[in-house]
């Protein structure tokens, strides 16, 4: 089944957009259907898409060659990443123009999701990873455990020396992120920091400003924060704050979606979430002759699917970018507001420090006979309506 049959039998006018006056909200980017659907377009276009391949290395050497069936949430966690590089690279204003020559900055993001087993974070390295999580591979993701497995897959791309924060039980804790976030980074060579050499931006400071000093105050943050809205159904009470999550210039989008079917939201218009669907499989890419990569199947040039709010999956993850110490701090203020809003029941707690009853955050109250990693399982990754409830 031809990757262009599936654009094809998916293709519908942009008339299907609601015509509404709501404003259409793409990743802290506010757009109107009336005046500028092109512009809405384009943005969605420009986000990386991954999706089911085919054909690709074997897995470890003898494993699956294609994801189709159980790597959803896997691509939905390249996507979410991929957003977040594409910020750290490329910026938020960038756009992918089909047939463009694009800069180089774009080719290294898109390479480090290519399905082979050396990409930072490819499939291969996605499931392998996994396995450390206690996933054997071709077994279904939750959104805790991608993040999780990103999380570790982050160390080893030096290039883009992210920090990643995973906030666990519902729980922001400033104090945390700072300290991750102002590490002194090692930058003693080209190897360490191989970007250094172009005239790349690194948190809006050209290289001549003082680069490497200032490389050593903030590494650009990646925060994830892996969530329970409901027992088997989102609890509306939350539908306002995850709307607003979606308003914030920081936005990643959410990973999540329906029971084992997952999805990577990137907006809302009225009631219904904006999603990229990962479910079409395509045939694996590899680079031409040339080195050149074709970058079209990695760009969804149809307009976006869409779906009620109400029929999310209460167990998600959202994602945010903060590039500097002051986009940190201003995201701060904006979800100290949040909690402001009326009818809006707070997704997570925001605290300076780490409270009190999470003395060591590696050890939870468990039962004797459980471990952290099987309580996280349980709360955020049941596949079925099967789990319990679980008071600290």
């Amino acid at each position: 089944f031809l990757a262009t049959l599936t654009y094809d039998t998916l293709r519908f006018e942009y008339e299907d957009f609601p015509e509404t006056k709501e404003p259409v909200w793409i990743l802290g980017r506010k757009y109107s259907v009336f005046t500028e659907k092109e512009e809405i377009l384009l943005d969605v276009t420009s986000r990386l898409w991954f999706t089911y391949r085919k054909n690709f290395p074997a897995i470890g050497g003898t494993g699956p060659t294609s994801d189709t069936g159980w790597g959803c949430m896997l691509r939905c966690g390249q996507m979410i990443f991929a957003q977040a590089l594409v910020c750290r690279h490329l910026g938020r204003d960038w756009r992918w123009i089909k047939g463009k020559r694009q800069m180089d900055n774009y080719v290294s993001v898109l390479n480090a999701f290519i399905d082979k087993k050396d990409s930072y974070y490819s499939i291969h390295q996605i499931a392998q990873m996994g396995v450390g999580e206690g996933k054997s591979i071709g077994q279904w993701y939750g959104p805790n455990t991608v993040a999780q497995v990103l999380k570790k897959l982050a160390t080893f791309d030096t290039w883009s020396s992210l920090a990643v924060h995973i906030a666990m039980d519902n729980t922001v804790v400033m104090e945390e992120i700072r300290r991750l976030c102002q590490s002194s980074m090692p930058c003693t060579g080209a190897a360490a920091c191989p970007a250094l050499e172009s005239d790349v931006l690194y948190n809006g400071c050209p290289e001549d400003v003082g680069l490497r000093e200032r490389l050593t105050l903030w590494k650009p943050l990646v925060l994830l924060i892996p969530l329970r809205l409901g027992l088997t159904e989102i609890n509306e009470a939350y539908i306002e704050t995850l709307k607003h999550c979606f308003m914030m210039p920081q936005s990643l989008g959410v990973i999540g979606g329906k029971p084992n079917s997952a999805h990577y939201f990137i907006g809302y218009v009225g009631e219904e979430l904006i999603y990229l669907d990962p479910h079409t499989t395509q045939p694996a890419v590899e680079p031409s002759d040339s080195g050149c990569l074709p970058d079209e199947s990695f760009h969804c040039q149809h307009p976006p699917c869409r779906m009620s709010i109400a029929e999310l999956d209460p167990s998600i993850a959202v994602g945010f970018f903060c590039n500097t110490e002051a986009d940190f701090n201003d995201w701060c203020q904006q979800i100290k507001k949040l909690s402001l809003v009326r009818g809006a029941l707070p997704m997570f707690e925001l605290v300076e420090r780490q409270p009190s009853h999470f003395s060591n955050p590696d050890i939870l109250n468990l039962t004797p006979d459980s471990s952290d990693a099987d309580r996280l399982e349980r709360f955020f990754d049941s596949e079925d309506e099967d789990f319990e409830i679980l008071s600290l």
